[in-house]
């Protein structure tokens, strides 16, 4: 047995958390949960929507499935997601965004990965505010090194990409692809534009590139790949991308397969792996049984993947699409019409894709 984390989450997050853990005890996969708080709720209780014991609960293990959690306002706490993965050092995040019959999308056939740095970029943190004292220091000493001037009412963010950040996500890209047995990985930059830092992740990429020669690998500029996603998706395989350029593509890719209901994700790195579907927690709908659990229940077969239990996570991925095909037992956002009367619920949905695993 693999002991795994169960965050529940707030919101929607522990009624989809349960259809979730049903649908992967029902693969057969030898998994114990320790069920784990975190949210609004119990911050409202614990006064901290993260307590000591789930964050240590998912060091212990290793491994977590996180429902959506609602960011607090107020307390200290940009977003709990983040603080999981800068604590954790979760540094890869892992989105697969795949077409499924029965979604409805302007394309078919879709099978890409986005693969995003999480630590570094634009989204470090490193930010000065207009007007503040360390800001008019810092942007005298820019002003005086730089031939570009930066005017009195700026504020400044920091955009770090080093050579160690980006040989591990390049590395994970590729290992990746291995693993799972794709074919190419595209990087992703801005380099004729930013030379000392898109320039260095282009520079790594190509050095790490040579590593792998059983994989074909390519780059491509940020803006120019937007298009290409969009005129020729088929072209591509595992993505990796800058934290900033990896948020804005990865959302990109989702709606080119019907949207974040049938997208999952991870965050992964060398101390532990969170698997989480990327929607949020959409409070007005907490205990109605209405929502589409698919996102996370498909994040829960990357969770089985990354164990190692590949038949596991292929019964799920194929129960999934199977009853997602079928079109019968689906929740209203799955429907041709969303005021569909014979649209089921979350518990329905999951019992459905649990009978397609045990007749499988």
């Amino acid at each position: 047995m693999i002991d795994v984390t169960l965050i529940t989450g707030d919101g929607i997050g522990p009624e989809i958390a349960d259809a979730t853990r049903r649908c992967i005890d029902a693969t057969g996969a030898e998994i114990n949960w320790e069920t784990a708080e975190a949210g609004v709720d119990v911050m409202e209780r614990l006064g901290t929507p993260l307590p000591e014991a789930t964050l240590e609960s998912v060091r212990k293990n290793g491994v977590a499935l996180k429902a959506p959690i609602t960011t607090p306002v107020g307390t200290g706490f940009r977003s709990i997601n983040v603080y999981l993965r800068q604590e954790l050092d979760l540094y890869a995040c892992l989105r697969p965004c795949k077409s499924y019959p029965g979604v409805r999308s302007r394309y078919s056939d879709i099978d890409l990965v986005v693969v995003r740095e999480n630590t570094e970029d634009l989204y470090a943190g490193i930010e000065f505010e207009k007007g503040a004292d360390d800001t008019t220091e810092l942007v005298g000493w820019l002003n005086e090194h730089s031939d570009r001037k930066i005017g009195p009412n700026a504020g400044v963010s920091i955009k770090p990409i080093s050579v160690e950040g980006t040989e591990r996500i390049v590395n994970f890209a590729f290992k990746y692809a291995e693993k799972m047995g794709r074919k190419k990985v595209t990087s992703v930059h801005k380099a004729n534009i930013m030379k000392y830092s898109d320039g260095l992740w282009l520079e790594v990429s190509r050095e790490v590139a040579k590593n792998y020669p059983g994989i074909e690998f390519e780059d491509r500029i940020v803006d120019n790949m937007c298009m290409q996603l969009i005129q020729k998706p088929e072209l591509y395989d595992v993505i990796v991308l800058p934290n900033l350029y990896g948020d804005i593509l990865s959302d990109l890719c989702a709606g080119l397969v019907g949207g974040l209901g049938v997208a999952p994700g991870a965050n992964i790195g060398e101390k532990g792996a969170i698997f989480e579907a990327t929607h949020g927690s959409a409070p007005k709908y907490a205990g109605l049984n209405k929502v589409n659990p698919a996102a996370l229940i498909l994040s829960g077969a990357l969770m089985l993947s990354h164990l190692d239990m590949m038949d596991e996570a292929r019964k799920l991925e194929a129960a999934v699409a199977a009853v997602i095909a079928e079109g019968k037992d689906v929740t209203y956002d799955m429907k041709a019409d969303r005021n569909d009367p014979s649209a089921v619920g979350t518990q329905e949905m999951a019992d459905a894709i649990i009978g397609k695993i045990k007749g499988s």
